[in-house]
C-alpha cells in the first residue's frame, strides 16, 4: 500500500536526523525564518544544527520537526519559493498570521492550514 503525501511527510519529520531537518529548513526558508520557527534569537544556531555541530534543545527540535513536516507537505504543491511564501505570508486559516510565527505554538493548526492550501490552492 502506497503512503500518502501526509504519511511520507510525517515519516520524514520523525525519522530524519535533526541536522538534516535543520539543513532542509534553512535551505528552503532561510536561517532567520528557521530560527524564528525554532524559537531562538541566534540565527547562527541554525547553521550549527544543520552542520551537526550542536543539537537544538528538545522544544526547538520539536518545532523544527513540525515545520519540516508541514514544509514537505506544502512542497507537494510547489517549489521552494512556494513553500517560503506560504510560511512567511499572512494565512487566513491562522487569523492572518504567518505560519512561521504560529507553527511553534500551534502546529496542528498550521498543519490544517497546509491541508487547506493543498485542497483549495
Amino acid at each position: 500500500m502506497a503512503l500518502t503525501s501526509e504519511q511520507t511527510a510525517h515519516a520524514g519529520a520523525t525519522q530524519e536526523p535533526i541536522a538534516a531537518v535543520a539543513a532542509s529548513l534553512q535551505a528552503v526558508l532561510g536561517q532567520r525564518t528557521t530560527a524564528v520557527i525554532a524559537g531562538v534569537t541566534d540565527a547562527k544556531a541554525v547553521g550549527k544544527w544543520a552542520r551537526g555541530e550542536r543539537a537544538p534543545h528538545p522544544k526547538s527540535e520539536q518545532r523544527l520537526r513540525d515545520a519540516y513536516q508541514v514544509a514537505r507537505l506544502v512542497g507537494e504543491r510547489g517549489d521552494a519559493a512556494t513553500v517560503r511564501a506560504w510560511f512567511r505570508g499572512m494565512n487566513p486559516h491562522l487569523g492572518d498570521r504567518a505560519p512561521a510565527l504560529v507553527v511553534g505554538e500551534r502546529p496542528a493548526e498550521v498543519l490544517q492550514a497546509a491541508r487547506a492550501f493543498l485542497t483549495n490552492g
